[in-house]
């Protein structure tokens, strides 16, 4: 995990250092390319990769199972009352479950960095066109 965390970083150095701007196309002036968009998604990378896993555990999804007198299995509590007996396949509760059991924090770190693209393509972007 340390070894992820420090390509990280460095990805982001180079990335942000001036040689960068080689990269950048000169007609996209408007602050919504990859360039500009790049801290989002690392912010956003790094907070659902360290972040993701944490939370889940600590509502109770364990890769083990749903630990009890936790948030989890109140959930798969209500679920199953709620649906007459069984939690559901492919519901909340099922997918919290294999989320927490199976997924790697590369791939809440790749989830991430799309969710922080999006937010700046959304917010960021969306703002600047709406002024123009």
């Amino acid at each position: 995990m340390w070894r992820q965390s420090q390509l990280l970083f460095l990805l982001c150095l180079v990335l942000s250092s001036g040689s960068a701007d080689k990269f950048i196309d000169d007609e996209e002036e408007d602050g919504c390319g990859l360039m500009d968009a790049l801290p989002y998604m690392v912010v956003g990378g790094v907070a659902l990769m360290y972040g993701g896993p944490a939370l889940l555990g600590t509502l109770g999804f364990k890769a083990t199972g749903i630990a009890a007198n936790s948030v989890g299995s109140w959930l798969m509590s209500w679920s199953a009352i709620s649906s007459g007996g069984g939690v559901p396949a492919g519901g909340v509760v099922a997918t919290l479950q294999s989320l927490g059991a199976q997924v790697s924090s590369m791939a809440w770190g790749s989830a991430g960095s799309k969710l922080g693209y999006s937010a700046h393509q959304n917010f960021i972007c969306g703002k600047k066109s709406k002024k123009q």
